[in-house]
């Protein structure tokens, strides 16, 4: 083949497990290509949070944690069993030291941040593990900045970063890219999608065909190509061929990107899938533009089924609410039933928020006097929802929820406390809530350093895969805060580990 460049490595994708293994094959000296689809770094990454799930680390020290790597194998142990194991234990004898390795590097700086894990078993740390990136003065990034994706808040109206420091995710990626630029050795293509793997004759995968407004582009790769474009979330054909619950105007991920073509990809060379079902799920308050908001922290509300009925604690960690709602189709839309008490703005931390105004004039929220009309309004059993509200605020007013148990665990009281408030000063609202996602969890399989395998179990030569273009090792769990970007970070750099080793 006529190769249009020519490089050491190629990483499809910018979020952070992308950024984060093309820093470290730069870092090494190889010569590092990042092809993103979109013409913004960061995928759903920079919309992110930016919490690092990766156990052991100074960062934790630091801060006085009792975090440690042994506390993270008996909490992965308690949830996960025995799946996976031997990928439980890369992870963990791995994220040590990249997180050393990446706060070794001037550019990059992180902090710890209270924020509890998602379940009450042996190995659970106080307040959490994870940590994030430190906001980053955008004129330290100077022209790159215009690389980094906004917010998703500004980034949906189509607007750039705000005055200040970036923070969050784009603080990650921002970071990871001054860290990537400094080496260097690493380059950026912005729209470049990828749509082939190119192997040689022994089937080792040797470059990728990526398309561009300028038509295809041929890139090699000397040593290896790094699959780290995302999952499928945005694809509703991918979405209805696996089965997946939702649905693809609901995803967080931005318009526009994460459809599925590196697994797509991969799958063409004989790549093996797992997982293709299943995403980290969470509930979305449905936005005017039928879109999805994700929402976390519930506090004074409740969600109720089109039978006016609780199904769950509303104060669950994000993917355990979704996977409640996903699991009855009287569920979906579910609606949060709420009062004047906060003053019309939905008591949940909202991302993006939306004005009331535009929810009321839309109709994906309803307002009245009574819990009788509202009823009517969105079709529910008037006498359901009023008895389930009625019974909730017994709930409120003696301090306990005897149906779900909610302000008990930790997690739940994380973003308000208390979190049995009682909704019985009019006027009442009903938002409709659908099933929204962070991301699809399923795709390539693979190893411990990240080679994705055939069906037969056997690695595909030069070809890897991390973040969520891989099946990830957690199968339908979802730990704790950042583990999607944690692991994602440690498996790129196994990736990259390993194929430099290839050099030698």
């Amino acid at each position: 083949m006529r190769w249009d460049e020519e490089h050491d490595v190629v990483v499809v994708g910018s979020g952070a497990a992308a950024m984060a293994g093309a820093w470290q094959a730069a870092r090494g000296g190889l010569s590092t290509v990042v092809l993103e689809k979109t013409e913004l770094l960061g995928g759903t990454s920079a919309y992110s949070g930016a919490a690092c799930w990766l156990p052991g680390s100074d960062v934790q020290r630091r801060a006085g944690s009792s975090d440690s790597v042994e506390s993270a194998r008996a909490y992965l142990r308690a949830l996960l069993g025995e799946r996976d194991a031997d990928k439980r234990e890369a992870f963990l004898a791995t994220a040590p030291g990249l997180v050393a390795a990446l706060e070794a590097d001037p550019a990059i700086q992180f902090v710890w941040r209270a924020f509890p894990d998602y379940f009450d078993l042996p190995g659970r740390v106080p307040q959490g593990r994870s940590f994030v990136p430190i906001d980053l003065p955008a004129d330290e990034l100077g022209d790159l900045v215009t690389l980094v994706r906004p917010a998703v808040e500004r980034d949906r109206l189509g607007k750039g970063h705000p005055r200040g420091p970036l923070s969050a995710g784009r603080a990650l990626i921002g970071r990871l890219l001054l860290a990537l630029d400094r080496t260097g050795h690493g380059a950026v293509r912005t729209g470049h999608a990828v749509e082939e793997i190119v192997t040689d004759e022994a089937g080792r995968a040797v470059g990728v065909v990526a398309m561009t407004d300028q038509g295809p582009a041929r890139i090699r790769a000397r040593l290896g190509v790094l699959l780290a474009a995302g999952g499928f979330e945005r694809s509703h054909q991918m979405r209805t061929q696996h089965g997946v619950p939702g649905d693809s105007a609901w995803s967080m991920a931005p318009s526009g990107s994460n459809t599925g073509g590196a697994a797509l990809a991969a799958v063409a060379v004989g790549a093996a899938t797992d997982l293709m079902d299943q995403a980290w799920w969470a509930p979305g308050v449905a936005t005017p533009d039928g879109g999805a908001a994700f929402a976390v922290g519930f506090r004074g509300a409740v969600v109720v089924d089109q039978d006016g009925h609780r199904y769950a604690n509303e104060s669950l960690p994000y993917d355990q609410l979704g996977r409640q709602m996903a699991a009855d189709p009287a569920r979906l839309p579910s609606y949060a039933i709420f009062d004047a008490r906060t003053a019309g703005e939905f008591p949940a931390f909202v991302i993006p928020g939306v004005p009331t105004a535009d929810h009321l004039a839309a109709g994906t929220w309803v307002q009245a006097e009574t819990l009788a009309e509202l009823a009517e309004l969105v079709g529910l059993p008037a006498a359901h929802l009023e008895a389930t509200v009625q019974r909730f605020n017994a709930f409120a007013q003696n301090g306990r929820d005897e149906d779900f148990g909610r302000g008990e665990d930790e997690f739940d009281r994380h973003f308000a406390d208390p979190v049995l408030v009682p909704i019985d000063q009019p006027p009442f609202v009903a938002a409709r809530l659908v099933l929204a996602d962070l991301g699809t969890k399923g795709g390539v399989v693979t190893d411990v350093d990240s080679r994705v395998l055939r069906a037969d179990g056997s690695p595909i030569a030069g070809l890897y895969a991390a973040g969520n273009t891989s099946a990830s090792w957690t199968g339908s769990c979802y730990p704790g805060p950042g583990i999607p970007i944690g692991s994602g970070m440690v498996f790129a750099s196994r990736a990259i580990t390993h194929l430099a080793a290839s050099r030698d």
